[in-house]
């Protein structure tokens, strides 16, 4: 499933033919996707202007000049394809926007795990898949305090744990992998131990944070994509570790129901540290 740095790679993608530019056209196909498409979602599209386009943890959003909001998430197989003005009509292509920028944006989606919504700009913080959401992974809202905030007490894996959008947005599968290896903490270490008694972050809370930003940074540079040689840890069983002087190789566990690679050796679990406050 696409994280943050592969969503954004599609904002940026969209962004030059659908910002500015009005919905001429509005192609469906069929009547659902996850769910059902909202009541006359064609028609309350054609003839808006799309005023910004942008990003919500995995949500793209589009903001519209009927003071709705377009919510788009990919799902597990969901693509967008932007044409010149050709409308195709692969199997699998189950909308097309005709724009006025001339450009048809053609949402592909094999699977039909995606997800397109309206709702009202101004009420956008109480939609359902919106209003749950963490913070930003790359705002200032996203530091250690917060994230040891929102661990503190748990017992539950610090991997999956992080995959939990209500505790940070956009981050999935992939990332929280990268993310912790680069941190040198255990996936398997209980997410509480981010956070002291009172609360507060413990140092292990700023080294994930700060590894967070960094691999989504790295990866958003880079576009997104899955090259598995761009990866830390991900998809690199077997192969030997990356950290400098490190002689471990990479193993993978399941957690979740998700596959969590990560090294033995830089990544032990550590015993909690007693807070000397």
């Amino acid at each position: 499933m696409p994280e943050l740095p592969e969503v954004e790679a599609v904002r940026r993608q969209l962004e030059p033919v659908m910002r500015g530019a009005t919905f001429d056209r509005v192609i469906v196909r069929r009547p659902d996707l996850r769910r059902p498409f909202p009541p006359r979602f064609a028609a309350r599209l054609r003839g808006q202007g799309v005023r910004e386009l942008n990003r919500r943890g995995k949500y793209l959003l589009a903001d519209l000049s009927s003071d709705e909001t377009l919510i788009v998430h990919l799902g597990m197989s969901g693509a967008f394809r932007v044409n010149g003005s050709r409308v195709d009509e692969d199997i699998h292509d189950h909308v097309a926007f005709v724009m006025s920028s001339g450009a048809v944006v053609t949402f592909n989606d094999p699977r039909r795990f995606g997800l397109m919504d309206l709702a009202a700009t101004a009420s956008l913080d109480e939609h359902p898949s919106i209003g749950a959401l963490g913070p930003e992974p790359l705002s200032r809202e996203f530091n250690a305090v917060s994230l040891a905030r929102a661990l503190a007490r748990k017992t539950i894996a610090l991997k999956v744990a992080l995959l939990d959008q209500r505790v940070v947005a956009g981050v999935g599968n992939i990332y929280a992998s990268e993310a912790l290896h680069l941190a040198r903490l255990s996936p398997s270490s209980p997410a509480g131990t981010m956070a002291s008694s009172d609360g507060s972050p413990h140092e292990a809370a700023f080294r994930l944070t700060a590894a967070i930003k960094r691999v989504l940074r790295a990866a958003i540079a880079r576009q997104g994509g899955y090259r598995a040689s761009r990866f830390r840890v991900y998809d690199r069983e077997d192969e030997r570790c990356f950290t400098p002087a490190c002689t471990g190789l990479i193993a993978r566990v399941d957690q979740a129901g998700r596959s969590t690679f990560f090294c033995p050796v830089c990544q032990r679990p550590q015993a909690r540290r007693r807070s000397t406050v």
